[in-house]
């Protein structure tokens, strides 16, 4: 039963980490848009810090924790299981995406980030296109 709580959290978790990983690329994109607004920015500025520190942080974490837990507790989900080993794999690469993100943020905050809205309008869509293959992954156990 421990398992499937810990499940029910890891979707929780997962979901927050995602509207995280979604908006904070949006913001990006306001502020890439604005940058001769000051003000503007200096909130927009606020609001990535907030969103990266107090819903990005603790969401990738529980994400990860509740993901290997989950792995502990069930140690057979990889013996066998392609689609498990794939979306560790797309999960990887969303942690490398995350911190990616970061980078973006510190530069702009910094004043120093010279990509524009397109760029980050476009690079918004790579957790969209990792949530679809995550979710036919979970569904479907492909291999």
């Amino acid at each position: 039963m421990l398992y499937f709580y810990i499940k029910i959290f890891h979707i929780l978790s997962f979901v927050a980490w995602m509207a995280m990983l979604f908006y904070l690329p949006r913001l990006f994109v306001y502020h890439s848009e604005h940058k001769d607004n000051k003000g503007f920015c200096d909130i927009v500025k606020i609001q990535q810090k907030k969103l990266f520190n107090f819903i990005g942080y603790p969401a990738i974490i529980c994400t990860l924790l509740s993901g290997i837990g989950m792995i502990a507790l069930e140690p057979t989900l990889l013996k066998g299981s392609g689609w498990l080993h794939a979306k560790i794999l797309v999960v990887a690469l969303l942690v490398a995406y995350h911190f990616n993100l970061y980078r973006y943020m510190v530069a702009l905050r910094e004043d120093r980030d010279t990509h524009t809205g397109k760029f980050f309008r476009i690079l918004n869509e790579f957790p969209s296109i990792a949530l679809i293959v995550i979710t036919i992954l979970v569904i479907l156990k492909p291999f």
